[in-house]
């Protein structure tokens, strides 16, 4: 086993305990100054272009992967340095905590009828219309974009450090920042954004099919069972517009034991979403188990990202 190996594996652990106790940085965090380079250089990029949105794509993520990969050769033989490195990355790349701070609010303000107050927190996690949610809606929604991004800012990254270490952890984010920023459908980014979607879907495939698999096996942790986890992503996933989204949200809905899916407004128009698993809409009290089953799949995914490190020959 190499010493790189090792390092890695541990940086990507210590990484995830630092999200864990610590969370996102208040302040200047690299995340969001990318997302500001990114948009003061799509002011110089943007067409209403596929190849355009190729180049956009590119450059970022290229730029982005590549500082990465020199970082990492300058380090790998340097255990503590390179730990230090893959840790620090891992860190700015999670954002578990986060999610589940938001979850948590908007499920404290439902739980103090305030309906208005949650609806607002809300937009801090979806890009959909709130304005006209009920608490039901409110706490669907909530559920699933802790499901969704529990596989895109902490499985996926995890298992691209694992992977392929410091450039992996920050080439994914770098793309996933992108489909949040230019790849949803609408006129001005139908095409320009169209590369950064597809890019995104492609890298989070295998993330988001450990998260099912992770939440089925952990399911009994919420009092859920695995097989209706499965169930509902074998007949349900397929028929969700993402390919990957369906996945996770579908396994969390068999093993939360609670329906997801329905109509969805956004700025962009209406989407009539397939309905996931056999339950009830969920209430408030499944944002909060929604989040704990997120923790354990979360936990379960340092443990593979660690083993893909220990596997990196020498």
């Amino acid at each position: 086993m190499s010493t790189p190996a090792v390092s890695r594996a541990l940086g990507l652990a210590l990484g995830h305990l630092a999200d864990r106790r610590l969370g996102d940085p208040q302040r200047g965090h690299p995340v969001a100054l990318f997302g500001s380079a990114a948009a003061a250089l799509e002011r110089r990029t943007y067409a209403d272009s596929r190849p355009r949105g190729v180049g956009h794509l590119a450059l970022l993520a290229g730029t982005v992967s590549g500082g990465g990969l020199v970082l990492e050769r300058r380090t790998r033989d340097h255990f503590v340095a390179h730990t230090l490195l893959t840790a620090a990355a891992t860190w700015t790349v999670l954002g578990g905590t986060s999610l589940a701070r938001e979850a948590a609010a908007v499920h404290g303000l439902l739980a103090a009828d305030d309906l208005p107050g949650a609806r607002q927190r809300l937009t801090h996690l979806v890009g959909r219309d709130t304005s006209v949610l009920d608490a039901e809606e409110v706490s669907r929604a909530t559920v699933e974009s802790v499901a969704e991004n529990t596989s895109d800012a902490v499985v996926a990254p995890l298992v691209w450090g694992g992977l392929l270490g410091v450039p992996g952890l920050l080439g994914y984010r770098a793309v996933n920042t992108l489909d949040a920023m230019v790849g949803h459908l609408g006129e001005r980014y139908g095409r320009f954004g169209w590369a950064s979607a597809r890019l995104d879907d492609l890298l989070n495939l295998p993330g988001a099919r450990l998260s099912g698999l992770l939440a089925a096996a952990l399911a009994p942790r919420v009092g859920g069972r695995p097989r209706d986890a499965l169930r509902a992503w074998a007949r349900d996933a397929r028929r969700h517009p993402s390919p990957n989204a369906g996945v996770v949200e579908a396994a969390f809905a068999g093993a939360l034991g609670v329906r997801l899916g329905g109509r969805n407004t956004y700025a962009h128009g209406t989407e009539d979403r397939v309905l996931l698993g056999d339950g009830p809409p969920p209430g408030p009290d499944d944002i909060d188990r929604s989040v704990r089953l997120a923790d354990q799949v979360g936990a379960g995914a340092v443990v593979v990202a660690v083993l893909l490190a220990l596997r990196r020959r020498a």
